[in-house]
């Protein structure tokens, strides 16, 4: 892991763990519980199978499949090759139920080690070797921007090329604003072509407020200028505020329709 997880002791005794990494300790306990299974023998009318003997092969399996869940999770451990990223402070359980003990916490913008196992309303992760469960759906592949919570769920992404913080633009604004699914990015003129400038099809009301978002996030996204709805920011001079610009001729040329975001 990137950084170190805090894990909060529990005084709880795991005996789960203990009977299912002990072959006899199973057969022990029920013995001493007053577990008796009963067979005939010589002259006997045949097998007697008491009460006591059906709670035992109950309990029988119960450790069985405790024992395969074990195995199944070293797997699952052993074999797991992949980062993914914090998005936001999450508990780490004991496993994936409701009843499950709740065990600390793994901070945001962590990369942690996933095993790909899923259940119910979380998924599995590996600290320091061991398997411990998430809630579902607080991991993503790209590195969450520092002071921007959430992650892009709607699917859209920017080609490969791009400069490192055209992805943090919109990483940051594809998370605060799922309902965009456009971002116009490389095309054969200026900034776009360096991969370092990128459009966010949006307009209106919606528009002032991923201009704004981006401003206020300038120095973490590193943004060098904005424009939009015929106004321009830059960091050059951001003292001055929203400038107006000249008209260009059209909706687009003047940028009412996108906002447009040139990175360093």
């Amino acid at each position: 892991m990137a950084a170190p997880i805090a894990v909060v002791a529990t005084a709880s005794a795991v005996t789960f763990g203990v009977v299912a990494a002990q072959p006899d300790a199973g057969r022990d306990l029920m013995a001493s519980s007053g577990f008796q299974a009963s067979v005939g023998g010589s002259g006997a009318r045949g097998p007697v199978v008491t009460r006591g003997s059906s709670r035992m092969a109950k309990a029988e399996k119960q450790i069985d499949a405790a024992r395969q869940e074990i195995k199944a999770t070293n797997v699952a451990v052993r074999n797991a090759d992949t980062k993914l990223w914090t998005t936001e402070e999450l508990n780490l359980w004991s496993g994936p139920g409701r009843d499950d003990v709740r065990l600390g916490v793994v901070k945001p913008s962590k990369q942690v080690l996933v095993t790909g196992r899923e259940q119910g309303e979380r998924e599995e992760i590996v600290v320091d070797g061991d398997a411990l469960w998430v809630s579902s759906g607080y991991l993503d592949d790209e590195e969450p921007v520092a002071g921007i919570g959430g992650s892009c769920t709607n699917g859209t992404s920017v080609p490969s090329g791009v400069s490192p913080n055209i992805a943090k633009v919109h990483a940051a604004v594809c998370a605060a604003f799922p309902q965009i699914t456009t971002y116009g990015t490389f095309r054969g003129d200026g900034e776009h072509a360096q991969g370092r400038a990128v459009d966010i099809m949006v307009s209106g009301a919606t528009g002032w407020d991923v201009a704004n978002f981006v401003r206020a996030h300038y120095a973490e996204l590193g943004v060098e200028y904005l424009i939009h709805a015929q106004k321009i920011w830059s960091v050059e001079r951001g003292g001055e505020g929203w400038r107006g610009m000249s008209d260009r001729g059209s909706i687009t040329a003047n940028h009412y329709d996108h906002v447009h975001v040139t990175t360093y």
